[in-house]
């Protein structure tokens, strides 16, 4: 961290009795407008949410004046800034003057609840685990994300879908905990469903590793306070069956891929369809209303957020391409988390396994 962000320190007082968010002003695909244009909106729905935001100050702090957000955000002045190209390990030698690097510190530090970022995935994870250190006894940190579903909330979790290809049972079982810790602490869910996603729902099929999980899964559903729906497919993720879907990253990241494209093209063939004659664009008009609520449900941006589990600290990564409502959103979860003291419930729970209860939703 610069000099120039350490002489800034004294200026957390004017934050106090506000849920800091740490905010990463670089590395998105939209630049530090956009990030500024997300931390105004979140400024103005929620009073209680302060900002320590950080990047070149020289560029943040016109666009921080033309918001007039000075009274709640304090710049905190990083020039390097983490390319989505960069290599993981060349961040962790060479990242220390970073504006992602500045905004996992603060987090370390206890000045700020979570670190928010659009940055690099990779490079982000290995700040992460390297200035926050795993939760003791977690083995492998997930990512998990929200999908859109059937259930009464509208989604649903899934993790891991991408901080590591590989996973073993014991790592599925951490996920299972980990995942549910999280639908109790950020969605409300006071006894989650979990599934175990498989090529079946058989207890015969799948890999071996698979098996073993689905018991130790089944078992620690009990001393746990959560529900093992078994295994599920790849049909159950958007389901109303499951609250929580257990995989491997490679599965988990291919997954969210192919959702996310066959998202797109299922609008994309929606707007030609309707373009297509005089009567399908009068068709369109009609329809406009159920076609704007449909699009609101399915939005990408309302649920931008993957949250890195298993690190001492809550750190929630933002799509690279977010505009200002995607950088809002994750703006909203991170707030949501911290309120909830996620991080700590999820480490007493990791930590005791064989006890139920110390995770349960914050407002009971």
């Amino acid at each position: 961290m610069s000099d120039a962000a350490e002489t800034q320190a004294p200026m957390l007082p004017a934050l106090s009795g506000r849920v800091v968010i740490s905010v990463d002003a670089m590395g998105g695909d939209l630049g530090p407008a956009a990030v500024v244009a997300g931390i105004a909106q979140s400024a103005d729905k929620n009073p209680d949410i302060g900002f320590i935001l950080h990047g070149p100050a020289d560029e943040l702090r016109p666009l921080i004046e033309k918001r007039r957000l000075a009274s709640r955000v304090v710049i905190r002045d990083a020039t390097g800034v983490v390319q989505m190209d960069d290599k993981p390990s060349h961040v962790m030698r060479h990242g220390k003057g970073t504006s992602m690097w500045s905004t996992i510190e603060a987090v370390k530090k206890g000045e700020a609840a979570v670190a928010v970022s659009c940055g690099n995935t990779g490079a982000l994870m290995a700040v992460s685990m390297l200035r926050l250190r795993k939760i003791e006894g977690v083995n492998r940190p997930a990512i998990a994300c929200l999908w859109p579903s059937r259930n009464p909330n509208g989604f649903n979790i899934m993790l891991d879908v991408g901080a590591d290809i590989r996973a073993d049972q014991q790592d599925l079982l951490q996920y299972a905990l980990m995942g549910m810790s999280y639908a109790r602490n950020g969605m409300g869910l006071s006894r989650p469903r979990v599934g175990l996603l498989n090529v079946g729902t058989e207890e015969t099929k799948g890999r071996a590793e698979l098996k073993v999980a689905h018991d130790l899964i089944d078992e620690a559903a009990v001393k746990n306070d959560f529900d093992f729906v078994g295994f599920v497919e790849g049909g159950d993720i958007p389901s109303d069956r499951v609250d929580v879907i257990v995989t491997d990253g490679f599965t988990g990241n291919i997954a969210l891929k192919t959702g996310e494209g066959t998202a797109k093209l299922i609008g994309d063939l929606l707007r030609q369809a309707f373009k297509h004659t005089p009567l399908s664009r009068l068709a369109a008009l009609l329809a406009l209303t159920s076609l704007k609520r449909l699009n609101k449900r399915i939005d990408p941006r309302r649920v931008n957020g993957g949250v890195f589990l298993g690190l001492n600290g809550t750190v929630v990564k933002s799509h690279g391409s977010a505009d200002a409502t995607g950088v809002s959103s994750a703006i909203k979860l991170a707030f949501q988390l911290a309120q909830s003291g996620f991080t700590e419930r999820l480490a007493a729970r990791l930590a005791s396994v064989g006890h139920a209860g110390q995770d349960a939703p914050h407002n009971e």
